[in-house]
């Protein structure tokens, strides 16, 4: 960085952290700590939940992997990934069909009254692994537009941006995070179409457009992969799912939708970033934004910086938030049937610290962000039947260990490279993964139903004896 450059993004990091802290709210109850309402009690408003929801799960790092996916596939990369966004209304109407028909508060309370304690368990513990791979893939992209992984500038950003998003995420809980992420929505459109301006003369939306084509090696097998995780996906984030149950049901659905189809849209128009590197021969070196922004000078690579560091305040912000009440609110309650009552702000807030500080050290050792997405994404595939189908039983346990255990063994499996080649479905870089997800689905939905089958048929054959 020269001088310049560096009074720049410093100057606006300073001013980021200064200014979210000074408008952020203060919480002063756990109920809005805890779950977002005003200091009357009052729960969050439609459109600040849709504000919430659309800026809170567009990632850092997944702007950053759309646009090097458009620039690898061209805008079949950019579909593949914003396609994750459409599981938002897809979580959106399961969560008001399970709080219309089982009073459900939380997914804790909804799986412990169908599946038992012991599935909750299971379920908070794949949270818990998602909440902490999210603190430090989100501050390593904030870093790297200040420097290169082991240099001390990257380090230092990307401590910084935890420190200032540690300070007001204490000042006000969810409340504080749901307010911030209202105003980093805006600043993201915003700078989105900044960037945008800055990227169509050069092509024209034709040729962004017409990158790319829909076969299984160019792309397509990780649309086909995104697809099949909608009904999956989305239900191992609290950042997501804690968001479905601080308003009414049919408030919190609009929002849902809405916000769902705002994501897939901006996330879709940023990939286009990426499909600008590719039409004009430009090395992405794994972040297609940092890359297209310095082919265009300070001014490009300011707004892309500024895109990132609101994408990721509002996703590290939520992120907190979610490990207070998962550590302080669901797991005691699940542990030992724990009062009703909300805990204190103060033990809210020691979880977050303690997490800013463990989270960011997968950052220092050095970790592969797209992995965070499409190998958690195939761990939680078992999952989609539990949330799908709910509704054909009353209760059994069984149900739901079989399939999230049977997803969650080829997920790792497929991470440490033991799922055999002939698995995979076409000869793209993505078709072991599609394998995987489309045989595991059937796999899971098969260990959901066998032991209602089973207990059909057992009840059948007593029917016969007795008769």
């Amino acid at each position: 960085m020269t001088t310049i450059e560096a009074m720049v993004f410093w100057g606006f990091l300073l001013v980021y952290g200064v200014v979210m802290y000074a408008l952020s709210p203060r919480s002063r109850t756990a109920e809005s700590f805890y779950r977002g309402a005003d200091d009357q009690g009052n729960p969050v408003g439609q459109w600040s939940l849709t504000a919430s929801l659309f800026i809170s799960w567009i990632f850092a790092k997944s702007v950053t992997n759309a646009a090097n996916l458009g620039a690898a596939y061209g805008v079949v990369g950019g579909l593949a990934y914003a396609s994750y966004w459409l599981s938002i209304p897809v979580a959106g109407y399961i969560i008001y069909l399970i709080r219309t028909q089982t009073g459900a508060r939380s997914l804790q309370d909804f799986l412990t009254s169908r599946f038992g304690r012991l599935a909750a368990l299971a379920f908070a513990a794949a949270v818990l692994i998602r909440l902490y791979n999210e603190v430090w893939s989100n501050t390593a992209v904030v870093g790297g537009y200040f420097g290169r992984p082991g240099e001390w500038p990257y380090y230092t950003a990307a401590m910084l941006f935890t420190l200032f998003t540690l300070a007001y995420s204490l000042k006000g809980g969810l409340r504080s995070s749901i307010f911030t992420d209202v105003i980093q929505a805006v600043v993201f459109v915003f700078f989105v179409g900044a960037v945008l301006f800055l990227i169509l003369p050069a092509n024209g939306p034709g040729a962004l457009l017409g990158s790319g084509e829909f076969r299984l090696e160019a792309g397509f097998d990780l649309l086909l992969v995104a697809l099949l995780q909608l009904f999956s996906y989305p239900f191992h984030d609290p950042v997501l799912t804690d968001r479905g149950f601080v308003n009414k049901e049919k408030t919190m659905l609009k929002s849902f939708v809405v916000a769902g189809l705002l994501g897939f849209v901006a996330v879709f128009i940023f990939s286009l970033v990426g499909v600008h590197a590719r039409l004009n021969g430009i090395d992405a070196m794994g972040n297609a934004p940092a890359a297209v922004g310095q082919s265009l000078g300070l001014a490009a690579l300011f707004f892309m910086s500024v895109v990132m560091m609101t994408s990721a305040g509002s996703t590290l912000d939520s992120t907190f938030t979610s490990l207070a009440k998962s550590l302080a609110v669901d797991l005691p309650r699940l542990a030992s049937r724990a009062r009703e009552r909300l805990p204190s702000l103060r033990l809210g807030a020691v979880v977050m610290v303690v997490f800013a500080l463990l989270g960011n050290l997968p950052m220092f050792a050095g970790t592969d962000i797209l992995k965070a997405t499409t190998i958690s994404g195939t761990m939680v595939m078992g999952l989609a039947p539990v949330f799908l189908f709910y509704s054909v039983t009353r209760w059994s346990p069984w149900s739901f260990h079989l399939s999230f255990w049977s997803g969650l063994i080829l997920g790792v499996l497929l991470a440490v490279g033991l799922i055999p080649a002939s698995w995979a479905i076409g000869d793209g870089k993505y078709g072991l993964l599609l394998g995987v997800n489309a045989w595991g689905f059937l796999i899971c939905t098969a260990g959901f139903f066998l032991p209602l089958l089973l207990r059909r048929l057992a009840g059948r054959s007593l029917a016969a004896g007795e008769a």
